[in-house]
């Protein structure tokens, strides 16, 4: 099914990956004249990026997706390492890269890479060596498009560093939103990239994912400005009757993934939702898909043609 504004809730939500960005008439906009006959939508990708544990995988998918923007969750930046480091908390073992953000830049040069770090803690270095490791969100915005404002904020807790070992849950968490000019379509846009509490109880409502999306509901609320088209995206780590969707609702906010299953085969669990995008306009939608393939991560990336 091809999307055009918000997704039949009987038909999976995606369309062919193929499907190229072919130019058409675009909108008028009080910003400048006419439409404009050589609009060319903008595309928004979303994934959590495991912290690049499928960088084999990730690094030529970065290089043909072609995303105006990308907003990566699960980012590392380690400073002085490069290569392939350890994690550890109670729970997992993970390779990680040791510069995630520096992998990607390297990989969209093109792009300028925004990156705010949630808390940082020990990772262990191809030489077994302990380094100190910062976590976080990465946004990449395409050179083509002019940043107009940046915010970002904590919606869970405060930035932390963990000295001995990285807690299980329960970890600070924050969200960054950009806003750009849309020349081709000659509007604003902003986007918001949040990664959401984990909690090892599961998915579902808790008072501190309530105060999360409320906090979520007031980040957006301060970066948008009237007449913006807004984008929420990332690992949300809810399940879709949350509440968090009435909250953000509230803010005119249209979710597109609802119930759909955004794990990849990496991800062994049985309940398949974590990874949402929301919309201020429905009707500014030309693509929508959860990419299936190639999997890059333990996560599907999420992508909007808008």
């Amino acid at each position: 099914m091809f999307v055009s504004g918000i997704p039949d809730a009987s038909a999976p939500t995606c369309v062919p990956p193929s499907l190229s960005r072919e130019p058409h008439a675009g909108p008028a906009s009080a910003l400048g004249a006419g439409p404009d006959l050589g609009f060319v939508p903008v595309r928004i990708i979303s994934l959590n990026a495991w912290g690049g544990a499928m960088f084999d995988e990730l690094a030529p998918w970065l290089d043909s997706c072609d995303a105006d923007i990308l907003c990566l969750q699960e980012v590392t930046r380690t400073p002085g390492a490069g290569g392939w480091t350890r994690f550890d908390d109670a729970e997992r073992s993970l390779p990680q890269r040791a510069d995630l953000l520096a992998d990607v830049r390297s990989r969209l040069p093109r792009h300028l890479g925004l990156f705010t770090a949630s808390d940082s803690g020990p990772v262990l270095d191809h030489e077994h060596a302990s380094r100190r490791q910062d976590f976080g969100l990465a946004t990449f915005v395409a050179e083509t498009l002019p940043i107009v404002g940046m915010q970002s904020e904590f919606v869970h807790g405060s930035y932390a560093e963990h000295h001995d070992r990285w807690p299980a849950d329960g970890r600070p968490r924050a969200a960054l939103a950009v806003r750009v000019f849309d020349r081709s379509a000659r509007r604003f846009v902003t986007i918001v990239n949040l990664h959401g509490l984990r909690d090892a109880q599961g998915k579902a409502d808790t008072p501190a994912r309530r105060a999360q999306a409320e906090r979520l509901g007031e980040l957006v609320a301060d970066v948008c400005q009237e007449g913006d088209l807004t984008v929420v995206c990332g690992d949300f780590n809810v399940l879709p009757g949350s509440e968090t969707f009435r909250i953000l609702a509230k803010l005119d906010l249209n979710d597109l993934v609802r119930d759909a299953d955004t794990r990849t085969s990496r991800y062994p669990k049985p309940v398949r939702h974590a990874s949402y995008l929301l919309v201020s306009d429905p009707d500014a939608v030309r693509r929508f898909e959860i990419v299936t393939a190639p999997e890059v991560s333990d996560h599907r990336a999420l992508t909007l043609d808008i």
